[in-house]
């Protein structure tokens, strides 16, 4: 996660949407595996933070990566678990993976953030991309930040449909790893989660 700043890069793009991090998301048998990077950094440029906490739990089975703005991030992680905490309480039940997306979707518009949404439901596991101006897609890997190309590049390789749980942590965190190789924007490490039927479990891994 970086800091932003006034102005606009080199390559045109407003500079405060300039995302550092490496976050990784892939669908498996049981459930969704999601990993990131620790560093927290200020244009990429300077590390301001090297255990930076990038997966929120936001729901009892499923969880969110941070990209992007950490302040922003960590309100819409707040505010996706007041609405589920709220749905919960009126219908007395937890929302379905399908209505929490849509859910985050509104809530993360003009926000200065780039989540993964992973989780799991009756129908199984889920796993969303979004993007601040409300965007929504679902897949079944993917990947966000300044070192996501690096990441892709690894997870088209390694990615197989229906892979279990132990090899889908490998890949996801090889992936993380081989992005904090050159994006000098991640690094310190990588935190996974294991999202299942059975609840979220973040561990520091590396």
């Amino acid at each position: 996660m970086n800091g932003f700043t006034s102005g606009k890069a080199s390559s045109g793009a407003p500079e405060e949407f300039k995302t550092g991090t490496t976050t990784v998301g892939i669908v498996a048998d049981e459930g969704v595996v999601l990993a990131t990077d620790r560093r927290a950094s200020l244009g990429g440029r300077f590390v301001s933070n090297k255990t930076a906490n990038k997966i929120f739990e936001v729901h009892p089975t499923a969880a969110i990566t941070i990209s992007g703005g950490v302040g922003d991030g960590q309100m819409l992680a707040k505010q996706i678990r007041a609405q589920t905490s709220l749905y919960e309480t009126r219908r007395g039940r937890d929302m379905s993976m399908e209505a929490l997306s849509t859910t985050a979707a509104n809530v993360i518009r003009g926000m200065r953030v780039v989540p993964l949404l992973g989780g799991v439901d009756d129908s199984g596991p889920h796993l969303y991309s979004l993007d601040p101006a409300g965007g929504l897609m679902e897949d079944t890997y993917g990947a966000t930040g300044s070192g996501m190309q690096l990441a892709y590049g690894l997870l088209e390789q390694e990615f197989e449909e229906g892979m279990n749980m132990e090899d889908a942590e490998s890949v996801a965190v090889r992936a993380v790893e081989s992005a904090s190789e050159r994006d000098t924007a991640s690094g310190n490490g990588v935190v996974v989660a294991r999202v299942t039927s059975d609840g979220v479990d973040i561990q520091e891994v590396r």
